[in-house]
């Protein structure tokens, strides 16, 4: 709005800034000191730019700040439908209708998947992503999808001129479904100029999930011969979720993507395509997660990267667009707490609508579980629709564009998936970055030091490493026949709960066969406000594992701890109080409860050498490995018989 230059009446306009000093970064910089000088951080680390202390270590070789501006100034990311194409390859964006919603379909029951294909785009959704298996699986494999003799029968009521279908199937398979799905549209008299449907072919993405060598030729040539029969045909995949899916960072992703998009487009042209031609063919994959600001800026990274590549290669500035697929992730779903996932892929959907993908596709929550129902496919569909039709997610072009922090982030991920996609290309290529493993030793450096911070808890999990639900009844689901195990000497496929999950899976098989939980004893010394904190942090750490917390309530000191410690029939103590009971009871209590029978005794708070000389054996405290801790103390819950309380008396009274 247009401020006055004036007040009422002719007189001056107030000055409201008179009085405050000026707002400049050394100001700023002065009170965030001010504020991490309080809480406890080292002088040294405050004396040149305290906003370090702030930053976020990511997995791609730079941190996130706490406050970005206009300096320096971010790189001009352009106009739509302009080079490089940051901000999106068409000029008009998504205003018209939005992004395409696509369903992604695993049943291998063709009146099935009929049935649900039809309920899907009949309510909102505009092509399918479907699964495609063979006629007979080996005996102990999935399924893998929808019979490929099959395929037409479940396509029956799809308008394929209209409605565009993505198939995907494992690598031996997917000239098979590739020949499958334009069956179909034969049978269903689609104009050879009106099939806009997409083979999906991915060989890279298929042989390195099989532990095997890629072949990108025989699929090229397939491809190369349908293409100009079908001009609209798309051919090929570029799927960086093969990257995202074992725990690989953003930068990974984007460069694998394009790396394989690269071998794909040089496959094509040496099976006699033209070069313009064969990159609108490609189709690129790639996962969205709930971080939003990473999705936004991946995206709007990927499409600069893939103009410089058909720049380098000669295709003219209006022939470089990009088809960008999004996904929700499958890495972040958890099958505890399943409905959370629901807030996951909301998320994840409109960092996907913002960074400007053109189709999206939201798994259903409960996917992690198994084959999802009619109604968690619903809440995937309706999520998009809210966003497109009632949050008017579409109607801005580019939204995040000029976000100083966005701007740099995209230009932070374009630098560090640009030099991971050049790392693959001297490694030979994408087909060769996978054959010789030096893709997989990259994937795997990222995931180690992510599952380092899933273990501490310094990446949560809403619903299972935080805030775990103890008396949670699993949801129940049959089995994905699209869901795959890892293949021994394939690609992992890794999901970011699996190991909390497997604790839980433990205590609940444990609870299932005895009627009682595995449980560790609270040892809260002192009056509430003293021990509540700690209690229900280690409450918290506890039930992440399935085990549960058995709280006394207020104990004196030592011995009454001890006493009430033997009474419980549990192996495993965990001390909590403030740390001025601690240095009057902490090293006596862990004594006493070792004494009176505990082959763990767990302190709730920082570490002490003195405390563990005393008997303390681990500390559970914001940073501690959690994973390692809970799995050590399910092990001994689940292999030590309960201790009888005459048993427990005898120890203490030793």
């Amino acid at each position: 709005m247009d401020v006055p230059e004036s007040g009422p009446a002719g007189t001056a306009a107030p000055n409201l800034a008179e009085g405050f000093p000026a707002a400049t970064r050394e100001r700023w910089r002065e009170l965030v000191a001010g504020v991490l000088r309080k809480s406890g951080v080292a002088e040294e680390r405050l004396a040149d730019a305290p906003e370090s202390v702030l930053a976020t270590h990511g997995y791609d070789g730079f941190d996130i700040a706490p406050l970005y501006t206009a300096d320096p100034p971010a790189a001009d990311p352009g106009y739509p439908g302009l080079a490089p194409f940051t901000r999106g390859y068409r000029p008009g964006g998504g205003v018209a209708g939005g992004w395409d919603i696509r369903a992604r379909h695993t049943d291998t029951d063709p009146a099935e998947l009929r049935r649900r294909a039809h309920n899907d785009l009949m309510n909102g959704a505009g092509s399918l992503w479907v699964a495609v298996g063979p006629d007979s699986a080996p005996e102990g494999a999935p399924p893998g999808g929808v019979p490929l003799s099959r395929l037409g029968e479940a396509l029956a009521d799809v308008y394929l001129d209209l409605a565009p279908v993505v198939v995907s199937a494992p690598g031996p398979h997917a000239l098979d479904a590739a020949t499958a799905l334009l069956r179909a549209h034969t049978d269903a008299d689609v104009p050879d100029g009106r099939v806009i449907s997409h083979l999906g072919l991915d060989p890279i993405s298929a042989a390195a999930l099989a532990g095997e060598r890629p072949d990108v030729a025989d699929p090229a040539r397939f491809a190369a011969e349908h293409a100009a029969r079908y001009p609209e045909l798309g051919l090929f995949v570029a799927d960086g979720t093969l990257v995202h899916d074992a725990g690989g960072s953003e930068a990974q992703e984007i460069g694998f993507a394009v790396a394989a998009a690269t071998a794909y487009l040089r496959a094509l042209t040496g099976a006699g395509l033209d070069l313009a031609d064969a990159a609108r063919r490609i189709e690129f994959r790639l996962a969205a997660n709930a971080d939003q600001f990473s999705v936004i800026a991946k995206l709007r990274a990927v499409r600069a990267m893939w103009n410089q590549v058909l720049e380098a290669c000669g295709v003219p500035a209006d022939r470089r667009g990009m088809s960008l697929h999004a996904t929700t992730s499958d890495a972040m779903l958890t099958r505890r707490d399943p409905h959370v996932n629901m807030l996951r892929t909301t998320v994840a959907c409109f960092a996907a609508g913002v960074g400007g993908a053109d189709a999206v596709t939201v798994v259903p929550f409960d996917s992690a579980v198994g084959l999802p129902d009619d109604f968690a496919r619903r809440i995937a569909r309706n999520t998009q629709s809210l966003l497109i039709e009632e949050s008017h997610l579409a109607r801005v072009i580019d939204p995040a564009g000029g976000s100083f922090y966005v701007e740099s982030l995209t230009r932070a991920l374009y630098g560090a998936g640009w030099a991971f996609f050049q790392e693959l290309e001297r490694a030979g290529g994408a087909a060769d970055a996978v054959a010789h493993g030096e893709l997989r030793t990259a994937v795997d450096r990222t995931w180690e030091r992510r599952r380092h911070d899933l273990a501490r808890r310094t990446a949560p999990l809403t619903g299972v490493s935080e805030f775990p639900d103890p008396n949670e009844r699993p949801l129940v689901r049959a089995a994905d026949p699209a869901r795959r195990a890892p293949v021994e000497g394939g690609f992992p496929v890794r999901r970011y709960a699996q190991e909390y999950e497997a604790l839980r899976d433990r205590s609940d098989a444990h609870t299932a066969a005895t009627g009682h939980r595995p449980a560790a004893f609270l040892a809260t010394l002192g009056p509430v406000a003293a021990h509540t904190a700690r209690a229900s942090f280690a409450t918290n750490l506890l039930a992440a594992g399935g085990v549960e917390a058995r709280d006394p309530g207020p104990l004196d000191d030592a011995p009454s701890a001890a006493r009430a410690f033997a009474d419980s029939g549990s192996r495993v103590a965990v001390i909590c109080s403030s740390d001025r009971l601690y240095d009057e009871h902490a090293e006596e209590a862990a004594r006493a409860l070792k004494g009176a029978g505990a082959r763990r005794v767990l302190l709730a708070g920082a570490p002490r050498d003195s405390y563990r000389e005393a008997g303390v054996d681990a500390f559970a405290h914001r940073g501690c490995d959690a994973v390692a801790l809970l799995t050590d103390l399910v092990d001994v819950l689940l292999t030590d018989p309960p201790t009888t309380t005459t048993d427990s008396t005898q120890g203490a009274n030793a």
